[in-house]
C-alpha cells in the first residue's frame, strides 16, 4: 500500500513567540518539492502564533502534550478544549522525554489517546521506543510491543488507524547516534506487525510509522527509503528552516 510520507517537527522547549513567527516567515520561503505531509509540534505558548502564521498553507500545527481531563486542579497542564479552540491538527503523546522526566505511563498515554480520538479530530502522534539498556539486553521488541498493547487498550480499530506511531529509540534522541536504516526498518516493521496482531493487516497497511531518532538531512534519504518508515519526528533539525526543508525534500 502506498502511504503518504509525514514529516513532523518537534521543537521541544525551544523558541519564544517572536522566534516562532520569525521561523515561520523563513520556512515559507523554502523551496519544497516533496508531496509529504508536514507539521510542527511547538510549545503551548507558540501554538496560536504558529497556527496563524501557517494559515492557508499545507503546514499542520500540533501540540506536544495534552491532559486527559477537560478542566480541574491540574496546575501547569493544558486541556483538549484549549487545543481545539486553536484549531490544531496534531498532538504528540508519550514522548520519551515526557515518560522519562515527567513520569508519564502507558496508562496515562492510553487515556490521552482515547480523549483525542473520541472527542476531537486532532491526530495523535504516539511515541514508543526502548532505551540503551533495553536495546543492549535484546529487549527492544518486548518493550515496544508492551507499550503499543497498553497504549491502545480499549481503542477500536476505526479509531486506532487514525493514530500516527513514532518509533524513537531513546538512545538515539539528541545524542547524535542514529539507528541505521536496517535497524530502524526492522523495528518499524515489527511495530506494523504488532499493530496488525491487535487489529488487522488492512489497518496496519494504512498505519503511518515515523522514525524519531536524530533524523537529519544527511541520513533522511536512506531512512525514508525503507518500506516501513513513512516519515520522521524531527527534533533539532526542525528548528532550522533549511534543514527541515531538506528532510522534507528527501521524502519520495
Amino acid at each position: 500500500m502506498s502511504r503518504t510520507p509525514f514529516i513532523a517537527g518537534n521543537w521541544k522547549m525551544n523558541k519564544t513567540m517572536a522566534e516562532a513567527a520569525e521561523f515561520a516567515d523563513a520556512f515559507k520561503k523554502q523551496e519544497i518539492h516533496s508531496k509529504a505531509k508536514m507539521a510542527f509540534c511547538v510549545p503551548f505558548t507558540d501554538l496560536a502564533v504558529v497556527k496563524k502564521a501557517f494559515e492557508g498553507t499545507e503546514v499542520g500545527v500540533g501540540a506536544q502534550n495534552v491532559h486527559f481531563e477537560d478542566s480541574g486542579a491540574f496546575t501547569g497542564e493544558v486541556s483538549l478544549p484549549m487545543l481545539k479552540e486553536i484549531g490544531l491538527d496534531y498532538c504528540i503523546i508519550g514522548h520519551s522525554e515526557r515518560r522519562q522526566y515527567f513520569h508519564e505511563t502507558d496508562e496515562s498515554c492510553n487515556k490521552k489517546l482515547k480523549k483525542l480520538l473520541n472527542e476531537s479530530s486532532i491526530i495523535p502522534i504516539l511515541c514508543v521506543g526502548e532505551n540503551l539498556d533495553e536495546r543492549e539486553a535484546g529487549k527492544e521488541e518486548e518493550v515496544v510491543s508492551s507499550e503499543i498493547k497498553a497504549d491502545f487498550e480499549g481503542i477500536p480499530e476505526e479509531l486506532a488507524e487514525k493514530v500516527v506511531i513514532a518509533y524513537e529509540p531513546i538512545w538515539a534522541i539528541g545524542t547524535g547516534k542514529t539507528a541505521g536504516p536496517e535497524q530502524a526498518e526492522k523495528m518499524c516493521g515489527f511495530i506494523r506487525r504488532t499493530f496488525a496482531s491487535l487489529y488487522s493487516q488492512e489497518a496496519a497497511d494504512k498505519l503511518i510509522i515515523q522514525y524519531g531518532g536524530s533524523m537529519k538531512p544527511e541520513n533522511a534519504e536512506a531512512l525514508l527509503a525503507e518500506p516501513d518508515i513513512d516519515g520522521g519526528l524531527i527534533g533539532g533539525a526542525s528548528l532550522i528552516p533549511e534543514k527541515f526543508a531538506a528532510i522534507l525534500n528527501a521524502a519520495k
